[in-house]
């Protein structure tokens, strides 16, 4: 008879991952301490023109041992060791006195996680961002997830009410993959909308991809909103965009993100790609 399966293979698995996961956040608290933190930036295109209109700040973290790390593997860490908002003022006021070397007509968009947006220092966080970059507020948007607004109360409304007051726009992010989006449209003062890139990669070889990017697009202009294509790879799905009328776009084809001294080069790369 055939020995019982004890689980041991799982259990150690288990402390394998226990032990990594350790690992990441002592580097993590100590990549926080060292600076070893950088903000990249993205550039979005009016797609009319081609000429840039903003640059979305992302996070990177320059690892002595693991190269550069994406934030996919350490926002979520750093919301769970209550470091976010250390990370979201460090992104914010970076990219804010960076944004002051570019032209005035270009806006800096800066992502904040559902946890950052729950905080009460967050509307503070803002405000001395922009006053020690010397920031005008309108060049400012701040992109929030879905996520952010499934806690419908008096806090998440007086949150965006406040930061709108402040003249900074309101950008919802990945737009489209969310259950209750169009609700949210009308409940808050939005600014822009971002088409999810799964809708935008999928163009040409799923029709009802088309069919709701052609939807948000005309439901942004209805609102008075701008729309943006995220994830735009290839020249066609740049050209259906354009033919549709969507304002802006964002991806590898218009440009990847870069560090603040090689933006030179990234507004180059996307003014060529329109």
């Amino acid at each position: 008879m055939p020995p019982r399966p004890t689980g041991g293979g799982f259990v150690r698995d288990m402390d394998v991952a226990a032990q990594e996961k350790s690992l990441l956040e002592a580097d993590f608290r100590k990549a926080i301490r060292l600076g070893e933190l950088a903000v990249h930036y993205q550039p979005l295109i009016d797609l009319a023109t081609g000429e840039v209109e903003c640059y979305e700040a992302l996070v990177r973290w320059h690892h002595p041992v693991r190269g550069m790390v994406m934030p996919d593997a350490f926002i979520g860490l750093a919301e769970e060791i209550g470091l976010i908002d250390v990370v979201g003022q460090f992104v914010l006021q970076s990219a804010c006195r960076e944004a002051m070397m570019w032209p005035a007509h270009v806006k800096l968009a800066v992502n904040v996680s559902p946890i950052q947006f729950r905080s009460p220092n967050l509307l503070g966080i803002v405000v001395q961002a922009l006053s020690s970059a010397g920031m005008d507020p309108r060049r400012l948007e701040l992109e929030i997830t879905e996520a952010v607004l499934m806690e419908k109360g008096p806090q998440v409304s007086g949150m965006i009410a406040s930061i709108r007051a402040l003249g900074v726009g309101i950008s919802m992010d990945d737009f489209g993959t969310g259950y209750s989006s169009l609700s949210y449209l009308l409940s808050y003062p939005f600014t822009k909308i971002k088409i999810d890139k799964s809708f935008v990669r999928d163009l040409h070889q799923e029709p009802n991809s088309q069919a709701v990017v052609r939807a948000i697009i005309g439901l942004g202009h209805s609102l008075g909103l701008t729309v943006t294509a995220e994830g735009i790879e290839e020249e066609t799905v740049l050209d259906y965009l354009r033919g549709e009328g969507c304002a802006q776009g964002q991806g590898y084809l218009i440009g990847r993100a870069r560090p603040a001294n090689e933006l030179g080069m990234t507004r180059a790369i996307a003014k060529d790609a329109g």
